[in-house]
């Protein structure tokens, strides 16, 4: 027996890196799928490894930046499931660029997606939380909103709105029996490390040397617990939170990052 037994659960960006392993530790502890990405070839990806764990899943294309595309993929996953117990905003980019190059077109497609889209998500499922009597939201913010970061302003900024954002939908949704808290990650080894790596190591050009040890040695300086942190150590804090047993947690932004950050 799972402790999401029974529970569906919805997580944006979910076919790869950090949403790709929300879903699955989702999927390991008993909850049923809807994976929405808009890129449905990796979605596909992970709803065939989540369909290997004996979960129902469903896969929708959605672009949270767009209400129609996300109150469509939000209709169709209740029509597939019934019932939407738990949405993560796990959706994000970074931008293209960092330091000097950072242009207004980084700091739209930050707030457009890691920041407006999570508010237009939320506000498309709140309704069927409401007429089920409650619902829990995690945002994936990231440890980069709780400070600002030099030649990523664009980033940081929208991330430090995620976690503002989960602390006012907290206070207006509680009433509702509606928990909203957020995770922020600390360094991860995926596909979006390239261009973080010019916010912690100083060299995002693709001449790095050796990313990978680039990599180990930043988490190194950086983590007093010395390692990495994976996808699937902020999937297993999303579980947590969506659980009855975090059932009193609401406003909350949960540090997954080896200590890297302490507050």
């Amino acid at each position: 027996m799972g402790i999401l037994d029974g529970k569906t659960a919805l997580v944006t960006g979910g076919g790869r890196g950090i949403g790709r392993g929300i879903v699955l530790e989702l999927a390991k502890a008993g909850s049923d799928i809807v994976v929405a990405d808009i890129d449905l070839e990796n979605a596909q990806k992970t709803a065939t490894e989540t369909r290997a764990l004996d979960r129902k899943v469903t896969v929708v294309e959605m672009d949270v930046t767009q209400e129609t595309s996300v109150t469509a993929g939000i209709c169709t996953a209740i029509a597939e499931h019934s019932r939407v117990d738990l949405l993560v905003n796990n959706a994000g980019v970074v931008g293209n660029h960092v330091r000097s190059e950072v242009d207004l077109r980084d700091w739209d497609m930050c707030y457009q997606v890691n920041l407006k889209g999570i508010w237009i998500v939320s506000r498309a499922v709140v309704s069927h939380f409401k007429e089920k009597g409650g619902g829990k939201i995690v945002n994936i913010a990231s440890i980069a909103g709780r400070h600002g970061s030099a030649g990523h302003a664009h980033y940081s900024a929208s991330k430090a709105g995620a976690i503002s954002v989960t602390q006012s939908l907290a206070k207006e949704l509680g009433r509702f029996n509606i928990n909203v808290n957020a995770v922020c990650p600390g360094l991860l080894w995926t596909d979006m490390w390239r261009q973080l790596e010019g916010m912690f190591g100083g060299d995002a050009s693709r001449e790095a040397v050796n990313q990978r040890k680039v990599f180990e040695r930043i988490v190194k300086q950086n983590c007093p617990l010395g390692r990495e942190q994976t996808p699937e150590d902020v999937g297993m804090a999303v579980v947590f939170l969506a659980s009855h047993q975090a059932r009193n947690i609401t406003g909350q932004a949960l540090n997954v990052d080896g200590g890297m950050q302490m507050n």
